[in-house]
């Protein structure tokens, strides 16, 4: 038993050995690397930019009061659709005192005038009649009292102008109607509220915002760096964020000459026209994204722009010959979107390309 023991330590000893010999030289033993390959394909390839803006109306019309007062009557509210001269509001007035004291004293000023008138209009009138006095010194008192009788038809219709916004001839002042149609799209104030009429001063309340919803344009911004490269008459394709699975294609009709300082990039605004169809209601101030197709290929041969290799400003890809075996060939590029480019020359369809080792250590992750 006693040389039993020694004899297989000796022996385990001995197989620990000669494993750790042969599994240290397979490990430094190098694997034979099989490279991964790709065909290209049949594509369109659009390049774009983007913009970044909102859905307006073209046409949006701010009512304003023609006096101030309190707003005592709404008569529509934003949705309704109204057409031109149609009421929307009725204001009640809040008379200036100094204006209806004014007013007050020209009316008892004009009633003394036209009594004193009257009287010598009447006087002398019986004096022409007897024959006294000669027909043109008798019109110069008809006439005197004409025109008193029209100062006290103005002072009254005056102070009812002042005190009520209805004069006497039937005119109203303190309604106010729209003076386009289309559809009420907002009503800033609230019955009580005070109101501001437009004036060389004020720009006055604003009562209710009219549009004409059927034509409307995207308007947005796009950076320096883009703005160089589209002009007038391109095609958009416009993404409304709140309407899923639906985009609405546009035509650019203006770009600002002028950039605005924006978030610390300069930015220029521009303009397209939507087209809806009759049944599309987008309604005013969706957020939209509009790509502008500044070039497109359509079905061309295209490779994943991560193929590629560079010898200093030509590129070439790896072509499969045989099973791993690899030739490099030079290609003539066409057009790009940042993700596929058009082949023009150098390969053909069907042929296997040799993906770089850092595309397949990125698949691979």
């Amino acid at each position: 038993m006693k040389r039993i023991l020694p004899f297989a330590i000796s022996i385990a000893i001995l197989a620990a050995l000669v494993w750790t010999m042969f599994f240290l030289y397979n490990k430094s033993q190098a694997v034979a690397e099989v490279f991964q390959t790709e065909k290209p394909a049949i594509r369109d390839i659009v390049l774009k930019t983007v913009a970044t803006g909102s859905i307006e109306p073209r046409q949006q019309i701010e009512i304003k009061p023609r006096v101030s007062g309190v707003l005592d009557e709404l008569f529509v509210e934003a949705g309704d659709t109204v057409e031109q001269g149609q009421k929307l509001a009725s204001i009640k007035i809040i008379p200036n005192m100094l204006s209806l004291n004014a007013a007050e004293s020209a009316l008892k000023s004009a009633r003394i005038s036209l009594t004193s008138a009257k009287a010598e209009f009447l006087r002398n009138k019986n004096l022409f009649e007897r024959g006294v006095i000669s027909e043109t010194e008798f019109s110069r008192f008809d006439l005197d009292n004409r025109l008193r009788q029209q100062e006290l038809q103005a002072a009254q219709s005056n102070l009812q102008l002042i005190k009520s916004g209805v004069s006497g001839a039937g005119k109203v002042s303190n309604i106010v109607t729209s003076t386009v149609a289309g559809m009420v799209i907002e009503v800033p104030p609230k019955v009580g509220a005070s109101v501001t009429e437009a004036n060389n001063f004020n720009e006055g309340t604003t009562i209710a915002s009219i549009a004409n919803m059927n034509d409307m344009i995207f308007q947005g911004l796009v950076d320096e760096s883009e703005v160089g490269k589209i002009k007038v008459g391109m095609e958009l394709v416009v993404v409304i964020g709140a309407i899923d699975g639906k985009t609405f294609t546009g035509t650019l009709e203006y770009i600002a000459p002028k950039g605005t300082m924006v978030d610390g990039a300069i930015q220029f605004e521009l303009r397209a026209a939507l087209s809806l169809a009759k049944e599309d209601f987008v309604r005013a101030g969706y957020s939209a994204n509009a790509d502008i197709v500044l070039q497109r290929r359509d079905k061309v041969l295209s490779i994943s722009e991560a193929l590629l290799s560079f010898d200093e400003k030509n590129p070439y890809i790896e072509v499969q010959v045989s099973p791993q075996t690899f030739v490099r060939r030079d290609i003539k590029l066409g057009l790009s979107d940042g993700i596929y480019v058009e082949v023009i020359e150098g390969l053909q369809e069907g042929e296997e390309i040799k993906k770089p080792v850092s595309v397949r250590a990125e698949k691979r992750r």
